[in-house]
């Protein structure tokens, strides 16, 4: 589980002070914060598809249903960060990531991910888009 994959979406990302506890490492919540802006950015960026069209206009959601987080190593403020998203499983409703943060070679937080499209109408599953399962 800890070799990152050949095709995986990647942004670099500067810790922040907000980012990090008293003890001056980035506080394990922040990590899902950063990792859900990946989502984002690969929605946008990778696939195409506006993450706000698709969660405002179209009334699909992607909550995370099981997640799994091994912390590695600490961040710093001021560290860079290469944060990786790849698509390990699609099944009919759910898609799995699998989802790292690194500094300089070193893998600092490995996660996987199970999300599930949802209608925001009813807050029930529903199928994956034929236009998003067509980009997985």
């Amino acid at each position: 589980m800890d070799a990152k994959p050949d095709h995986c979406f990647e942004r670099e990302v500067l810790v922040r002070f907000a980012h990090c506890d008293p003890a001056g490492i980035v506080f394990f919540p922040q990590y899902l914060v950063l990792f859900n802006g990946l989502v984002e950015d690969w929605f946008n960026d990778g696939l195409g598809i506006g993450y706000a069209h698709f969660v405002g206009e179209r009334r699909c959601g992607l909550p995370i249903v099981k997640l799994d987080c091994e912390f590695k190593a600490p961040s710093r403020m001021g560290e860079r960060l290469m944060l990786s998203l790849s698509v390990s499983r699609v099944g009919n409703s759910s898609i799995t990531l699998q989802l790292r943060a690194s500094a300089g070679g070193e893998l600092r937080v490995l996660s996987t991910q199970v999300l599930v499209t949802t209608s925001l109408d009813s807050n029930k599953a529903i199928a994956i888009p034929e236009d998003l399962r067509r980009l997985l």
